[in-house]
Order: structure tokens, then sequence, then C-alpha cells
């Protein structure tokens, strides 16, 4: 179901955004949503209710049909008061418990922030012990994943055009950070891998993207690491030597932020070796998108565990498979590592629906250890005609720095 990205802050507290989610339940066959708090655990849930503060056991429930209610504790009321709902208040551990088998009275299957096995470990927050709690009611939970993505994670118009502005920022800094590094060493001059991230970090502030700013900056070997932290010194950048910059950040907090992963060579001709690893990465990034557009001009639906399995086919068909060792794209939303569909059949089975205004990253990498480390890393947007990525140069090329 396709909704309003406007509407996803605070989406439960308006009867616009209740009678929506209520629409879309009722389509996935649903008898309600149940959101579950415990001091800010689930911060989902307190979006989409628009709740602030709260130290105790709270539960709403969005039914299919019908007025939400809620189940707080007596000493919160004024916690919840924004919400114009019917409720029931608790004391004791066995009220809680009493009065949430009446919440739940005559529903059979119930969406909830779960995920079977830990698939999805951005979108497990119900604790084991509370959903023993519901399933000795008998009620049957089901991931809320699709409604997360739709209601949560999709990008307001406003912040599909933040996120394009400090897409360029990001971009212009990663050539400047090059351009820095190779004047050092053309001119004989130290420059360590901490330095240039210190640079990089500060210049992220000045330009206007200080929110969720940072960097990974490395070198040939050091880059096999993937989160790779050289502390405040590191790695001198020489002659010869492979540089990896991944940086990010955000115009404010609530913007999303833009996440970007270049390649630089300090050097005049690229070894043979270097370019048989970048052409494959640069296959698997742009063949992922080629598929989400293809896919999308076909009105397929898309799931996140199909995208990975794109970019992997395409890496272990050239023979690197093995030095894949991650996720091929995180969600992007307010967060950098967001709560929507990650591209993901490794580390997890991400079968969440890639729903119309969701962002996220397509970042093949390989990583030999003691060798190499390589990767390139976009964003894409879900938008209104397809796939878009959203920095408006990505690199087609190593950049050759000397």
């Amino acid at each position: 179901m396709k909704v309003d990205p406007d509407d996803s802050r605070a989406l439960l507290a308006t009867r616009e955004g209740v009678a929506k989610v209520q629409a879309a339940l009722r389509a996935m066959g649903l008898d309600g949503w149940l959101i579950y708090d415990f001091k800010d655990r689930n911060p989902i849930g307190r979006s989409l209710l628009g709740l602030e503060w709260t130290t105790r056991r709270g539960f709403a429930l969005v039914p299919a049909s019908g007025r939400p209610r809620l189940l707080i504790h007596a000493i919160e009321h004024s916690s919840w008061r924004h919400l114009d709902w019917p409720r029931e208040s608790y004391s004791s551990r066995l009220q809680m418990v009493e009065k949430l088998r009446g919440l739940l009275a005559g529903r059979t299957r119930v969406a909830t922030e779960t995920s079977p096995r830990g698939d999805v470990p951005y979108l497990d927050l119900l604790p084991a012990g509370i959903r023993d709690v519901i399933a000795g009611t008998g009620v049957e939970l089901h991931s809320s994943g699709d409604l997360v993505s739709t209601f949560y994670a999709v990008w307001t118009p406003d912040q599909r055009e933040e996120h394009g502005r400090a897409s360029e920022v990001v971009r212009t800094l990663a050539r400047d950070a090059f351009a820095r590094a190779a004047g050092h060493v053309s001119r004989g001059e130290t420059i360590t891998e901490g330095a240039l991230s210190t640079w990089i970090r500060d210049e992220l502030a000045r330009r206007g993207t200080p929110a969720q700013a940072d960097c990974i900056v490395a070198i040939g070997p050091r880059a096999a690491d993937p989160h790779y932290d050289p502390g405040e010194v590191g790695e001198p950048i020489r002659r010869g030597d492979l540089l990896l910059i991944d940086l990010w950040g955000a115009l404010h907090e609530g913007s999303v932020p833009a996440d970007q992963t270049w390649m630089g060579y300090l050097g005049s001709d690229l070894p043979p070796r270097i370019g048989e690893l970048w052409e494959t990465l640069k296959a698997a990034r742009d063949g992922v998108v080629d598929s989400l557009r293809t896919r999308h001009a076909r009105g397929e639906v898309i799931r996140g565990f199909e995208a990975d399995d794109v970019a992997r086919g395409i890496i272990t068909d050239a023979g690197y498979g093995e030095y894949f060792i991650h996720r091929t794209g995180h969600s992007i939303d307010r967060d950098l590592h967001g709560r929507g569909p990650n591209l993901d059949n490794l580390e997890t089975r991400d079968d969440r629906v890639l729903v119309p205004g969701v962002g996220f990253s397509v970042e093949p990498g390989i990583y030999i250890r003691d060798d190499v480390g390589m990767r390139t890393e976009i964003n894409v947007f879900v938008g209104p005609s397809g796939p878009e990525v959203t920095v408006s140069e990505p690199q087609q090329d190593v950049f050759l720095l000397l």
C-alpha cells in the first residue's frame, strides 16, 4: 500500500494515519498491530505514536477496524495523553497480563515488532518474555516488517531533497580528500589515515552535513577490514597505495544521511589486478540498480534479499564470492542504518518489500585479508518513477591520483 510520506511521523497520533494503517492491516489479513515499548526499546513505535518519555511497559493496539486502545501503567497517563484512545491501566504484573489478554481478545493474527529466527535484527524489538506472555493469550504473532517499511522508513519529500543536497556535499568532499592526500604524497609530505579522517570529519561539519557525520579512511590491506578505524594516526598514505574513503553525513537530525564509498590509487597506472576487482564491484553495483529498475518497470514486487542475490551472484561468478563478507546494502531513513528493508541474504534474510519511498545503500565489496579491500557505495531511493541513484556522478573508474 502506498502512503503519503508526510504522514510517517507520529502517524498514529492522527485519525487519517490510523485509517491508513487499518486499511493496510485489512489488506494483509491481519487483525491488528500491537506496539510494545519499555524505556525507549522500540523507537519505531515511539515515533509512530509520538511518545516522548515513558518508564513503564506500555501496549498500543491498532485494530484492523474500530478504535485503537491502550494498556499502560497507572502512573503514566500523562505520557500518553496526546492519544485520545480508550485505555486500561494496570499496576501489578498480574494485572498487566490479565488486561493484555482482554486487549487482545477476539484477535487471531496480530503484527508486532518481531522477526522470526531473528532474521531482521533491526526489527526484532519484542523481548522474548513479553512474546511468551502474548503467545499465552492465543494470538498468532506476525512480523510488522512491511508495515514498518511503509509507515516509518519512507522519506518525506523534504528528506529526499535534503538527502540530495547532502549527497553532493559528500561526493565533492570525497574528491577533495583524495586531492589532499595526493598533494601531500606528491610533495613528499606525510599524511596518515587518521589525519585525513580528522580533516574529513571537520569538513563534513563545516560544509553543512554535521549530523551523524563520520568516515573511514583505509589503505590497501587495512581496507580489508570493512569497519577499519585508524584511530588518531593510523598508517601513512604512500605512493602506490590503494585508498578507500567511506564518508557520510546529514544536514541535521531528522534529515536523511548520504553515505558513499570511493576508491583512489596513489599512482598514474592502475595495477591490472586492482582493475579487475574494481570492474567486478562496479558490475555488481550497477547490476543491482539495473535489476531494480527492470523489475519496477514490470510492476514486480522486489524484496531486499533478492537485490543482495544479484550482487552476490555477480561477485561469485567472478571468483570472489568468499571475500564478499557483508550484505549488499542497508536501509537509510532518518538513521544512517535505518529500520526499513536491507539488501541482505547473507547476514540475515530480509524478505521485506522495497516499497515506494524507502532508501538504502548499494555497496558491494571484496575484502582479502592482509592483502586488499575495495568497496563502491551509492544510495538509492525508490521514487514514484522507480529506483533513483541519489548521487549525481557515481564513480566509474578508480581515481588515479598521481
